[in-house]
């Protein structure tokens, strides 16, 4: 993945400058020894939405996929720590940050509306007739 130019992701039709996206290094949880209580290899990567050159169905569809990655001020954060060096987490952060782009890119199907068949809402309907009927039964019983 080429980082030395001003673009550091691209896809069809869209390209991330680098300057919108900031990553920082923190410690790391999990397995890893003494590793992990001196080195710096988890990544923290911030990715700020709002300032994006996306088209606006692009970004909105980005927002709804980032979901509670999402902060208030439109910054998607992502935190990868799966590996135990920093470069390699820091190529994760950003082919998962690849990864909802392109995944977002194209806009979704639309739903085409289906009626149920007949026998369908036959099923349906003797089905609730069985539950009324269970229903029914739990009633109070009285002594006749």
């Amino acid at each position: 993945m080429e980082t030395t130019g001003p673009f550091l992701l691209s896809g069809i039709g869209w390209r991330i400058p680098a300057s919108l996206i900031e990553i920082r290094f923190t410690r790391s949880s999990g397995p890893g020894g003494q590793n992990v209580n001196k080195v710096e290899t988890a990544v923290e990567l911030r990715f700020d939405l709002g300032q994006a050159p996306l088209h606006p169905n692009h970004a909105a569809r980005m927002a709804k996929k980032a979901g509670d990655r999402l902060t208030l001020e439109g910054i998607v954060v992502l935190r990868a720590e799966r590996f135990r060096s920093q470069e390699r987490n820091r190529e994760d952060a950003l082919a998962r940050l690849q990864a909802m782009l392109d995944e977002t890119q194209k806009p979704p199907r639309p739903r085409i509306a289906t009626k149920p068949t007949k026998a369908a809402r036959e099923r349906r309907l003797a089905s609730k007739a069985g539950r009324s009927q269970i229903k029914a039964g739990r009633g109070r019983v009285r002594d006749e």
